[in-house]
């Protein structure tokens, strides 16, 4: 039996041109349920009930779509224990504490973050001029178009994630494309939010569900005039597909494509406790098989005996540390073929740097290093994304090469510098930071870069190509909602036409508005 889709409120036959299943990291063999290739007509049904939907939306009150996020947080809490069984089958990524105590609460956490966020309403950033007769704030912008990655089932999921929480938050309905590795997962989640639209009254449309379709229709589909925006987080092979038949349309879309996120260890650091930065960039390497976008893909180091030394003990860490299951076949053969690239331009091996024979899909811990005279020659093929458990260690020569390879960075999520604490490094930290400033999106110090945190001051986004626009963030709230949203202003509008956020009243008594200049929370005065 080949599963429905979510169209409409309903759960009905695809219009699909082919089937796939997905399969069970750890061993490699099919799962048993079989899901839908869908054709356009069931993108076109989507997008014609998404507008339907979003047309109703308009009138419905913030505090509604609060409630439903609300509800469906309690829906896949209720749900917990089949949700957290499900995604581990279907990833391999561990049930505890992965899955049960880190992911699914970020996952609730971020739908009621989101909640609050709508129901507050200062997100839409009123402003209001009383002397030019002129108002504006953001407002919902149309049906979103979301595609999830495979590397968080549940926090990051098309249906339930970040940047599904942030768009219904908006106000927007959303059209949700599973990833293919974990259907199951994201059917079950799909169940709960549909529940969660009922139980609040939101139109049937506002949730709605496809697999997987043809290439080239989901480049229509992001393209379509129905659609206010896509979010995408994957692969920058087929992010980039996306963003030009987006943009060609004039169709804004949020991507999240590749990081190597550098991590540089100055001198003085490592003298001062090089054991420990060696021990914390090694769990932070290796968490998850390296499967997160934040993990630490390359270090950098300046040339010494105690950078040899460290050097030898990272070695000795990656050797002695079981490897994991990487999440697909997909994975597996990326990975593989980037440190091919990786070396093919010149890296040597220091550990691992071969396929795991077993069963099911695996790669040892791998770890390269090249000199930064030979990383500038070539810069481009050096900073091959290798998505899993492997590293790239780049020793530069003197000062002046280190500058020059952070000068020839591209843009990455996050950026790391670990420094002598006492002060030794800091001359030299104030010369290189304000290099590696301009090409991350989150500068660390003297921690590891893996794990984002659900805060509103987060920047989970960078420069191209870590993402496709560097003003705008994944994750933190509300920040994230604006991506969806578009600028209306109101000139001479009358009052009784404008907007509730643009009344004289403050329509929530909570709600921070820019009144004449000035940020408040009281009613516009007499």
């Amino acid at each position: 039996m080949v599963q429905p889709i979510l169209i409409d409120g309903r759960w009905q036959a695809a219009n699909d041109c082919g089937t796939f299943q997905a399969y069970n990291p750890q061993t490699g063999e099919a799962l048993t349920e079989v899901y839908p290739l869908s054709t356009w007509t069931d993108c076109d049904r989507a997008l014609s009930a998404a507008h339907d939907a979003f047309t109703l939306l308009r009138h419905i009150e913030p505090r509604r779509l609060g409630d439903f996020l609300e509800t469906f947080a309690e829906h896949i809490e209720q749900r917990a224990d089949e949700l957290v069984s499900m995604a581990h089958i279907e990833t391999a990524l561990p049930e505890s504490p992965r899955l049960a105590e880190v992911e699914l609460p970020r996952t609730t956490g971020q739908l009621r973050q989101a909640a609050a966020a709508t129901s507050d309403g200062s997100w839409a950033m009123p402003t209001i001029d009383t002397k030019a007769g002129i108002r504006s704030c953001l407002l919902p912008l149309g049906p979103i178009v979301v595609l999830g990655p495979n590397n968080f089932p549940l926090a990051f999921n098309s249906i339930s994630g970040g940047d599904f929480a942030a768009a219904i938050a908006a106000g927007n309905p959303v059209i949700a494309k599973a990833n293919s590795s974990h259907p199951a997962t994201t059917r079950m989640l799909a169940e709960e939010a549909l529940a969660a639209v009922q139980s609040v009254g939101l139109p049937p449309a506002t949730v709605q569900l496809l697999y997987r379709t043809a290439h080239e229709d989901g480049c229509r589909l992001v393209a379509d005039p129905r659609v206010g925006a896509t979010a995408y987080t994957g692969s920058r092979t087929s992010g980039l597909r996306l963003k030009a038949a987006a943009e060609k349309a004039g169709k804004p879309i949020y991507l999240e494509l590749s990081s190597i996120n550098p991590v540089i260890i100055l001198p003085g650091a490592i003298h001062q406790r090089g054991s420990r930065i060696a021990e914390s960039l090694t769990d932070s390497c290796l968490l998850g098989t390296g499967q997160f976008c934040t993990n630490p893909g390359m270090i950098v180091l300046l040339a010494g005996e105690a950078t040899e030394r460290f050097i030898d003990e990272l070695v000795d860490r990656f050797k002695s540390r079981p490897h994991g299951t990487l999440l697909s076949a997909g994975v597996a053969r990326s990975l593989g073929e980037s440190i091919l690239a990786i070396v093919g331009a010149g890296a040597s091996v220091l550990a691992g740097g071969r396929a795991d024979s077993n069963r099911g899909y695996h790669y040892e811990n791998t770890l390269l290093r090249v000199a930064a005279g030979r990383f500038l020659e070539n810069s481009r093929a050096f900073q091959t994304e290798a998505f899993g458990n492997a590293n790239l260690i780049v020793v530069a020569q003197d000062v002046d090469q280190l500058q020059q390879l952070i000068e020839r960075l591209e843009g990455n999520l996050t950026g790391c510098f670990y420094s002598d604490t006492s002060g030794a490094d800091d001359a030299l930290y104030d010369r290189l930071e304000p290099w590696l400033r301009g090409r991350v999106g989150r500068l660390l110090n003297d921690k590891p870069p893996t794990g984002v945190a659900v805060s509103p001051a987060m920047n989970h986004g960078g420069p191209f190509p870590s993402t496709g626009h560097p003003g705008f963030t994944a994750v933190g709230l509300p920040a994230a909602l604006r991506r969806f949203a578009m600028l209306a202003c109101y000139d001479n509008v009358r009052p009784e036409r404008l907007p509730p956020p643009l009344g004289d009243k403050n329509p929530t008594g909570r709600m921070w508005r820019q009144i004449d200049g000035t940020w408040s929370r009281d009613d516009v005065p007499a």
